[in-house]
């Protein structure tokens, strides 16, 4: 097992904790124990290739996106209007499949208004709230952004 993921898991649960109590600690260091255990098995060591100073460099990015993805979302839900073109977007990706693709289509999924909801051999499909909008676009932005933080190249 991975000590340094238990570690990292275990802060996790120190972030989500409520309360300091050894019943929640006890259950933390459980929880971290297992999951790390599983997260080795599903990607084992190697399997994928930070860079930590370029991911620490895109935390503040990751952040504003998230931020700027439920004002929009919120802005749109409680305009008179809502302004809304609903409709599917397809996205080729330069990711295979794997931890690079998956970690791409966990972080689209906080863009404003976007949702993957389906994987094919290159492409992701989106579901968009306003599929008028440059999604694909952005989309690629984002897709460069995750490769510099993952070393440059496709990690999958």
């Amino acid at each position: 097992m991975s000590f340094p993921r238990t570690l990292a898991l275990f802060a996790l649960w120190l972030v989500l904790l409520p309360s300091a109590a050894p019943g929640d600690l006890a259950l933390g260091v459980c929880a971290a124990l297992g999951a790390a255990w599983v997260s080795v098995r599903l990607a084992p060591r190697g399997s994928a290739r930070m860079r930590w100073m370029a991911l620490l460099a895109y935390a503040p990015h990751f952040f504003l996106y998230s931020v700027s993805a439920a004002l929009d979302v919120a802005r749109r839900a409680f305009s008179p209007d809502m302004r809304l073109k609903p409709g599917y977007v397809d996205y080729e990706t330069g990711f295979a499949r794997g931890f690079a693709r998956n970690t791409f289509a966990t972080i689209t999924s906080l863009m404003p208004g976007s949702l993957p909801c389906a994987e094919r051999d290159r492409t992701l499909e989106y579901h968009a709230l306003d599929a008028a909008a440059p999604v694909a676009a952005q989309l690629g932005e984002e897709e460069a952004e995750l490769r510099e933080a993952l070393g440059g190249r496709d990690s999958g």
